[in-house]
C-alpha cells in the first residue's frame, strides 16, 4: 500500500521559509524600536550635553583669561590652524582650534590646546590662554598620566608650579640678534632655565616647559593673524 501522507519537499521550504521571515521580521521590528528610542534619547539629551559642556569649557577658560578682560563670547569666536608646520608647534597631530576673547571689538587674548610630548608617561595635554603681547596669562593641565605624588605636580590643585608661567613671555630680540626660541629662560633650572623641577620627576616639567616655551614661539610668529 502506498503512503500518501509524506509531506512535500515544497512544503517543508514554505514552511522554513515563513518561520525565517518571521524572524527575520521580529528582529528588525526590534532593532528599529531601539533605534528610535536611542534616537530619541539623543535628540532630548543633545542640548543639556552641549550645554554642560559649554559651562565646562567656559569655567576652566575663566580659570586662566579672566572674563573681566573680555566681552565677547571666545567659544563663538574662532580660528582653526590647519597648516601642519603651524599646529605641529603646539605638539598636536591634527588642526587646532584657537578660542579668541575680545574686549571692545580688540584682541584681548587668544585660548587654545598645547600637547606637551615626551612626558614621562606620555602626552600632556594642557589649555593655555596668552595675551597678545605674548605674555601668558594662565595654564591649566587637561589630561596627563604622570606618576602620582610625582608628575602629577602639574595639576594645579596638586602643586602650583603651573602658576610659575603666568605673567611670562619669550625674551623676543631683535631679528640681528638672534630667535626667541633660543631663550635660555625656558627650561627647568637643572638645565640652566628659571623653572624649577619636581624631586625625582624633572622628564615631565621639562616637557611641559618646551611645550609652552614652542607654543609661544608660535604665538610670537603668527602674530594679528590669529585675531583675523
Amino acid at each position: 500500500m502506498t503512503n500518501n501522507t509524506k509531506p512535500s519537499n515544497n512544503s517543508e521550504r514554505r514552511t522554513l521559509f515563513q518561520h525565517m521571515f518571521g524572524s527575520a521580521y521580529k528582529l528588525s521590528a526590534f532593532i528599529l524600536v531601539c533605534i528610535v528610542l536611542l534616537s530619541s534619547v539623543y535628540i532630548l539629551t543633545a542640548p543639556k550635553i552641549a550645554h554642560e559642556h559649554r559651562e565646562a569649557m567656559l569655567k576652566t577658560f575663566n580659570k586662566i583669561f579672566p572674563p573681566s578682560l573680555y566681552d565677547n563670547q571666545p567659544l563663538e569666536d574662532t580660528i582653526t590652524i590647519s597648516d601642519p608646520e603651524q599646529f605641529k608647534m603646539l605638539g598636536s597631530d591634527h588642526p587646532v582650534v584657537i578660542y579668541r576673547a575680545r574686549k571692545n571689538n580688540q584682541p584681548a587674548g587668544a585660548i587654545f590646546q598645547v600637547v606637551a610630548r615626551n612626558a614621562y608617561s606620555g602626552h600632556i595635554t594642557l589649555l593655555m590662554a596668552v595675551f597678545p603681547d605674548g605674555k601668558v596669562s594662565g595654564i591649566r593641565v587637561l589630561q596627563h598620566r604622570e606618576t602620582p605624588g610625582l608628575g602629577d605636580k602639574i595639576e594645579e590643585h596638586k602643586d602650583n608650579w603651573i602658576l610659575s608661567f603666568n605673567g611670562k613671555r619669550l625674551n623676543i630680540p631683535p631679528k640681528e640678534h638672534g630667535d626667541p626660541i633660543d631663550d635660555p629662560r625656558w627650561a627647568v633650572k637643572k638645565d640652566g632655565g628659571v623653572f624649577d623641577q619636581f624631586t625625582g620627576a624633572t622628564v615631565t616639567p621639562r616637557a611641559v616647559v618646551a611645550a609652552i616655551k614652542k607654543a609661544l614661539l608660535f604665538v610670537h610668529q603668527t602674530g594679528e593673524e590669529i585675531y583675523e
